[in-house]
C-alpha cells in the first residue's frame, strides 16, 4: 500500500511540473525564397523532433524585429539575418534594447548584381560599370522609356535601399531605372529575358536558387572599401538616401537567424535549438532550389532536409 501511494504521488507531481501545453513558435516569414526555406526547416525540427507547435507569419524585416522586441510571442524568430544588411535593427534592437538575440553560427553570404552569361559575353559585360553604357542600356529599355530595367530588391528590403544608392553612386541613374519588386516578378523576368534574348541586370546573391536555375553570372564592382561604404538607413534616418553614400562592393556578409530573449522563458527547449541551430550556404542554395525550380513546398522541402540530415539535427537538439 505505501509503495502505491508513492507511486500516485510520483506520478501527480509529474503531471503538475509537466507543462500544461506544449512548447510553442511564431516563425517569422520574409518574402525571399532563402528565408522561407531556413523558417520551415526550424518549423519542422520543432514539430517533428521536439514535438512543438509552430505558426509561420509572413512579415518584412522592420514588423518582425519589433515583434520579437515586444516579447508578445506574434513572431518570435526571424530566419534570415543579414549583416551587415539589417544592422540598424540588430543595433537598436540587439545591442540596444537588448531584447534579441543573434544566434552565433552564421553562413556566408555574397551579393552583387548579375546578367544572363549569353547576355554578358554577347555584350562584353563583366563588371557593373558596363551597365551604364548606352548600347547596353538600350538593350535592357523593355518598356521603351530610354532606361534599361534592373531589378534591386524587394520592398522593404535593406539590401535594396543600399542598390538604389549604388545605382546612384555608380553614376547609373541616366541609363539605368531601378526597379523594386516581388522576387517571384525578378525570377520571371530573368526566364523571359533568356527565352526573348533580351538584356536584363538583377540584384542577386549567394545562397541562392538562382544559380542552380539559370546560367547567370555575377559582375565585378570596386573591392570593399568602408571608406566608401556610408550606408544609413530609413529607419535610422527620414534623409536615408541623401546621407548615404556607396560606391562600393558589399562585404561579405555573415548571416543567421535572431529570435526574441522572451522565448527562453516561454519555450526553452525551442530557444535552445535556436542557439545551436546551424545551416551551410549550400544548404539554403539546395533548399532554395528545392522550392523554386522544382515546385516543392517549403515544409515538403524542410522535410526532406530534416530527414536526410538527422544526425546534424540531432547534434543541434544536444542529442
Amino acid at each position: 500500500m505505501k509503495l502505491t501511494k508513492t507511486l500516485i504521488s510520483s506520478a501527480l507531481a509529474s503531471a503538475l511540473c509537466a507543462p500544461a501545453f506544449a512548447e510553442e513558435v511564431k516563425i517569422g516569414v520574409p518574402s525571399w525564397t532563402g528565408a522561407q526555406a531556413i523558417a520551415y526547416v526550424l518549423g519542422e525540427v520543432v514539430t517533428s523532433r521536439i514535438g512543438g507547435e509552430v505558426e509561420y507569419v509572413p512579415g518584412n524585416n522592420a514588423t518582425i524585429f519589433q515583434a520579437m522586441d515586444q516579447g508578445k510571442g506574434d513572431i518570435d524568430v526571424h530566419p534570415d539575418v543579414w549583416l551587415p544588411n539589417q544592422e540598424s535593427f540588430t543595433k537598436k534592437y540587439v545591442d540596444e534594447a537588448g531584447t534579441v538575440t543573434l544566434n552565433t553560427n552564421p553562413y556566408e553570404g555574397n551579393q552583387g548584381f548579375c546578367v544572363s552569361k549569353a547576355f554578358g559575353e554577347a555584350n562584353n559585360i563583366t563588371d557593373i560599370a558596363d551597365l551604364g553604357r548606352p548600347d547596353v542600356a538600350a538593350l535592357m529599355d523593355s518598356d521603351g522609356n530610354g532606361k534599361g530595367e534592373m531589378w534591386i530588391g524587394a520592398p522593404g528590403w535593406a539590401s535594396a535601399n543600399v542598390n538604389e544608392v549604388k545605382t546612384r553612386d555608380y553614376g547609373l541613374l541616366d541609363f539605368i531605372e531601378p526597379i523594386r519588386a516581388e522576387e517571384s516578378v525578378k525570377t520571371a523576368r530573368i526566364k523571359d529575358s533568356i527565352a526573348k534574348g533580351e538584356g536584363y541586370a538583377f540584384y542577386c546573391y549567394k545562397p541562392h536558387a538562382v544559380w542552380f536555375m539559370f546560367d547567370v553570372e555575377m559582375l565585378t564592382e570596386p573591392t570593399f572599401d568602408p571608406a566608401k561604404y556610408t550606408m544609413i538607413q530609413p529607419s535610422d534616418d527620414a534623409d536615408w538616401y541623401e546621407k548615404s553614400s556607396v560606391a562600393t562592393k558589399d562585404a561579405l556578409k555573415q548571416v543567421q537567424i535572431a529570435y526574441s530573449n522572451s522565448l527562453a522563458d516561454r519555450s526553452p527547449a525551442i530557444a535552445d535549438f535556436f542557439a545551436n541551430f546551424a545551416l551551410t550556404a549550400d544548404d539554403v542554395s539546395g533548399l532554395a532550389f528545392e522550392i523554386s525550380a522544382n515546385g516543392m513546398e517549403p515544409a515538403a522541402a524542410a522535410a526532406a532536409w530534416v530527414e536526410a540530415n538527422s544526425d546534424r539535427v540531432d547534434a543541434m537538439l544536444g542529442l
